[in-house]
């Protein structure tokens, strides 16, 4: 349930509301809109009546809320969320630029890569220092050698690092050495995992399920939000369908409809979506257009050599190039780069 209060509410009234709900087993989130105070009511609200809060002084209206999913829906946050990833923002006005190889392989290749993306534009350091494969006898990532090679790379160039966690055995450590956490496709509802990553502070890129629905999606970030963590961002990486073409179907009719439903930042990886390079640039300056928070870009110093997803890695050329064309489109919709 949700209670709007009107612009003129005082602070006692909001204040003594709130009290009293929490007095009845409710939690309220509560969230400052442009002009007045919106009060999230999460809890068995199906015992309360909407009538009894519209006789309270300072309640402009009640509204129930349908969707599964409260703490990420816009309707209990009607401002759109900005997560800190250790000083750059993510949501709002400016556009974020995660960029780096799909899995870390050696110093060389990480902090050379790392070094050429952050003079490109980039500003978050992605890289896979566990990698979930497909094939059990496809290269798996160095794991936490890799992880140290990543903060290696973050001391040199002072981005942020983003890699993907796979186990709830593992968020002590993530919590203590890395910026931003991601979720892959394939752990999108493990929800053991996202229970545990529910208790950090740190924040969490949150990719889509391969066939996942976004309201399913939404509910894998209710879980995190609801354990005790706010700072969610949701990764569209393509979804499976029945072309063949391409790795994955991009859907940014998606990111419309996401930013309609929920107020998380929603970032881009075209890299997964298509698995071919030449698509990528393309693929990206649609993202910007649809309205994305942030580009997720896989960049690799020699694609050729590279341990995974090679053929959809752009070198440190084509990601400035891309770069180039994105900053101007992004001034051209009013936005900033980071």
């Amino acid at each position: 349930m949700i209670i709007i209060m009107k612009p003129q509410a005082t602070e006692e009234q909001i204040g003594s509301l709130c009290h009293d709900l929490s007095r009845q087993g409710m939690q309220v989130q509560r969230n400052a809109g442009v002009d007045c105070t919106v009060l999230g009511v999460l809890g068995d609200v199906a015992r309360l009546d909407p009538h009894d809060f519209l006789i309270q002084p300072g309640v402009e209206r009640v509204m129930p809320v349908s969707e599964p999913f409260k703490k990420a829906n816009r309707k209990f946050h009607p401002t759109d969320s900005v997560i800190d990833c250790s000083g750059v923002k993510v949501g709002g006005r400016k556009l974020a630029l995660f960029a780096g190889p799909c899995s870390v392989e050696n110093y060389d290749q990480i902090t050379d890569t790392a070094l050429k993306v952050r003079a490109g534009g980039a500003n978050i350091l992605r890289g896979g220092a566990y990698k979930p494969r497909t094939s059990p006898y496809a290269f798996q990532g160095l794991k936490l050698e890799g992880l140290a090679l990543l903060e290696q790379a973050k001391e040199l160039t002072g981005m942020p690092i983003c890699t993907e966690i796979m186990s709830p055995k593992l968020v002590e450590e993530f919590d203590r050495r890395v910026d931003v956490i991601q979720v892959g496709a394939r752990n999108m509802q493990n929800f053991d995992l996202l229970t545990e990553l529910g208790q950090t502070h740190k924040p969490i890129l949150l990719k889509r399920g391969l066939s996942a629905t976004i309201n399913e999606w939404l509910m894998s970030a209710e879980y995190i939000m609801a354990a005790g963590n706010p700072n969610v961002i949701l990764c569209e990486r393509g979804i499976r369908t029945f072309e063949t073409s391409m790795r994955n179907t991009l859907d940014l009719a998606g990111v419309v409809m996401l930013h309609k439903m929920t107020h998380l930042p929603v970032v881009v990886d075209p890299s997964h979506a298509c698995g071919h390079a030449w698509m990528v640039p393309e693929l990206a300056k649609a993202a910007v257009a649809a309205g994305a928070d942030g580009l997720m870009i896989e960049v690799h110093n020699n694609p050729a050599k590279a341990k995974c997803d090679g053929a959809q890695s752009l070198t440190p050329n084509q990601f400035d190039e891309l770069m180039q064309f994105v900053s101007k489109e992004v001034e051209f919709f009013g936005k900033k780069m980071n």
